[in-house]
């Protein structure tokens, strides 16, 4: 399977990608493919500027998640051109983030080493998420994917990015196992202590709009083609 994506990759037309002068994301003209036969699966043209904070709605299998993996540099399949903020520094929180076997420490801090940050820094963004009680147990290794319950991973990973402090943040249905209190709780740290990281989100529920500046919305056409333009 991973030979014949490659392959895939190699002979089909790719999504070109620069980095842009203006520190802005830009996507003009790109056409999401699949990997077998080309079909077309998305049309996007967008741009979000530094800070700002978009939402992306629209059905579930129009190709949200596939432009995030593109943004990603992860799917190259289609055609077009993904213009990139000079030294931007991006996270991608999955609906299910990775949760490496070990220490609920490295699981907290990854991708970096357990050693990153100071324990105390660590036991606050835990605080922080509402996982206090998970706080003074650092170094108990476990695999924490079966151990803990979706939601919890998924706040696992708001504390990553509050460790973290990117620059870009990418979140596809980042908060979905969440309660909305809790969903709510969580975007309202990134608004209190990112206020600098521009946030891209997928989602679904309407309540999201409340923590984003614009939302934009992927239509399909008769063709079952989706289509995502957003100035």
């Amino acid at each position: 399977m991973v030979g014949e994506v490659r392959q895939a990759a190699r002979t089909s037309p790719q999504i070109g990608r620069a980095a842009g002068p203006d520190g802005a994301l830009r996507v003009e003209g790109v056409e999401l493919a699949l990997p077998k036969g080309g079909a077309p699966l998305l049309r996007v043209d967008l741009r979000v500027q530094p800070g700002e904070r978009v939402l992306v709605t629209g059905p579930s299998g129009s190709g949200k998640s596939t432009l995030f993996r593109a943004l990603a540099g992860i799917w190259p399949f289609g055609r077009g051109r993904i213009g990139l903020p000079v030294g931007a520094d991006a996270m991608h929180l999955p609906q299910r983030p990775y949760m490496p076997i070990g220490s609920l420490r490295a699981a907290v801090t990854y991708p970096a080493a357990p050693e990153a940050f100071e324990g105390e820094a660590v036991r606050a963004a835990l605080d922080a998420v509402g996982m206090s009680a998970f706080a003074e147990r650092l170094d108990e290794e476990d695999h924490w994917a079966q151990r803990l319950s979706g939601g919890e991973q998924q706040r696992v990973a708001f504390a990553r990015a509050l460790l973290h402090r990117p620059g870009w943040l990418f979140l596809d249905e980042a908060t979905s196992a969440c309660d909305p209190a809790t969903e709510a709780r969580l975007y309202g740290l990134l608004a209190e202590r990112l206020p600098g990281t521009t946030v891209v989100s997928i989602g679904h529920r309407a309540s999201l709009s409340a923590h984003h500046d614009r939302t934009v919305t992927v239509g399909v056409d008769g063709d079952g083609v989706g289509q995502l333009v957003g100035c």
